[in-house]
């Protein structure tokens, strides 16, 4: 199962055990229970602290329990096999069972262990999902750090009639006490603040208590990232208030065009950042929402913004680069059924629609790229562009043209996404030349029709947007509101690119050092000091 790379790797991973670790696997006589006990086997010929047994009596199988050999109450359950995204969660499993200290925040893994109630969770995750990962590591972190915490994380693919069964047509799918949980990425703070009542009032009182800082970044994504890495080379106190640190770049799977890095993919390129961030001064507040623009009364004042927990945080200079969204069709059905057939990530879901029809609606470049990727999975791929022609690179188109079980429809107007016992089961397409309307029978949705940027909490602050809500700067990207500059997709500067966002934000973080040091702070940030 392991190839030499990988057993050279996780050797060295497991040097760092303290404890025993047992993993007990429940096998039948299947080619998966095979590769199951295969993989268990050369895991504990690598370290003499792993004992693998296969007397386990789960009714999933294949499926393994993790647990430390002295603690036999706290265990992670894998049904099927982690591989793929999901191989790094196997080898943190097994440390973390084995006594390695996690590199999570102290408060985090304290509120973990104070939590009352017993939570059972269940979770979905497909091999090629690169948000799952996050939700996976943060379920079996919990379990294993709280008794009354279990986690079973199960392999999709595998148990395709649970999936059935259960009606997942996203991953991943969260579940707790049998009941449908959450949809979607989740980092171990969002869960523990579904779970803990006092949560947001823990932040708020953690995050009012903070100084003004001189530069504070809205926005976690590539431009922020970059503007908090200038500000803080250059002295400043610096902080970063994201909704979710990374943004976009959790949504990006291959990356192939930033100069000097020949392949990335998007959650490794936030982590790398994230990284970074850490090794510099930067105070990173993370699930921190903001919800209102507070503009500073005169130049050199604090600017205030306010978060969705409650709290406010003040700074001299605000660098605003909230990003954008996937853009939703606004049509009957779309809403209703999302997460039942309408998809927006084709690299997460996609491998929920193995051999079934589907229609991927927007002919640009995102859209194109997941029409093509999709074809080696599903059954057939019905690529649906509102305009007269597809605006993606030509070698794409060509790429696309090439495959054989694609229908390409230009000056396709999606009217509606129609469903039926909770599921897809179809769409209205209209052609805008004749104005005829067709029905098209399929089983997944998935929607590439571009991007909206996050402003919508800017909307009374006297900042000034374009008529699509992008923030307006200048060539030095400083903003109508002193002090206040944007950077990346949620401006209007052309071309949504990581590294566009990248030099957008470098560029709005030498802007504010240049402001701050042409500006003498106001009278109020000496009566606050």
């Amino acid at each position: 199962m392991l190839d030499d790379t990988m057993k050279q790797q996780l050797t060295t991973y497991l040097a760092n055990l303290r404890e025993p670790v047992e993993l007990v696997a429940s096998l039948g006589d299947d080619e998966k229970s095979r590769q199951t006990r295969e993989l268990l086997e050369e895991i504990a010929s690598l370290h003499d602290k792993v004992e693998a047994s296969f007397d386990g009596t789960d009714d999933r199988t294949p499926s393994f329990v993790i647990r430390r050999a002295s603690d036999a109450e706290k265990w992670v359950r894998f049904a099927g096999l982690p591989m793929g995204h999901e191989f790094t969660s196997l080898v943190l499993a097994l440390l973390w069972a084995g006594g390695h200290p996690p590199k999570v925040d102290v408060d985090l893994l304290e509120q973990v262990r104070g939590l009352e109630g017993d939570f059972n969770f269940e979770m979905y995750f497909s091999l090629s999902c690169h948000n799952c990962p996050d939700v996976v590591q943060a379920l079996t972190l919990m379990a294993l750090e709280n008794p009354r915490i279990t986690a079973t994380l199960i392999e999709g693919g595998t148990y395709q009639d649970e999936v059935d069964a259960r009606d997942v047509m996203a991953v991943p799918a969260t579940f707790l006490n049998g009941e449908p949980f959450y949809n979607g990425k989740m980092e171990l703070a969002e869960i523990l603040a579904r779970l803990d009542t006092d949560a947001d009032a823990k932040a708020a009182e953690k995050l009012a208590s903070k100084d003004p800082f001189e530069v504070l970044i809205v926005g976690g994504g590539p431009a922020g990232a970059a503007s908090a890495i200038y500000t803080a080379r250059k002295g400043f106190r610096t902080g970063i208030a994201a909704e979710r640190f990374g943004g976009q770049l959790h949504d990006t799977l291959g990356i192939e065009n930033l100069p000097g890095t020949a392949y990335t993919e998007g959650p490794k390129l936030a982590a790398d950042l994230e990284r970074q961030i850490g090794e510099n001064t930067i105070d990173l507040m993370n699930l921190a929402k903001a919800v209102k623009l507070v503009p500073a009364k005169t130049e050199g004042g604090l600017h205030t913004v306010e978060l969705s927990n409650g709290a406010s945080l003040k700074a001299r200079s605000l660098i605003l680069a909230t990003g954008a969204r996937w853009r939703n069709l606004g049509v009957p059905g779309e809403a209703e059924y999302r997460n039942k057939g309408v998809a927006y990530c084709p690299h997460c879901d996609g491998p929920l629609f193995k051999g079934k029809r589907i229609a991927v609606i927007g002919g640009g470049n995102s859209g194109v790229e997941a029409a093509i990727d999709l074809t080696k999975i599903v059954g057939h791929v019905t690529l649906i562009e509102y305009d007269e022609k597809l605006r993606a690179d030509e070698v794409l188109q060509a790429k696309l043209r090439s495959l054989s079980n694609v229908e390409i429809v230009t000056s396709g107007q999606t009217t509606e996404i129609t469903g039926d016992n909770g599921k897809v089961n179809g769409l209205v397409l209209k052609d805008r030349a004749s104005g005829d309307e067709r029905r098209i029978e399929l089983e997944g949705v998935f929607v590439q029709i571009g991007l909206v940027p996050n402003t919508e909490w800017l909307k009374d602050s006297g900042l000034e947007l374009t008529e699509f809500g992008e923030i307006v700067t200048d060539e030095e990207g400083r903003t109508n509101l002193p002090g206040v500059l944007g950077a990346g997709d949620v401006t209007d500067v052309p071309y949504k690119q990581i590294v566009v966002a990248m030099g957008e934000g470098s560029k709005a973080g030498l802007s504010a050092f240049d402001y701050l040091i042409r500006t003498e702070p106001a009278e109020e940030i000496a009566q606050a000091a």
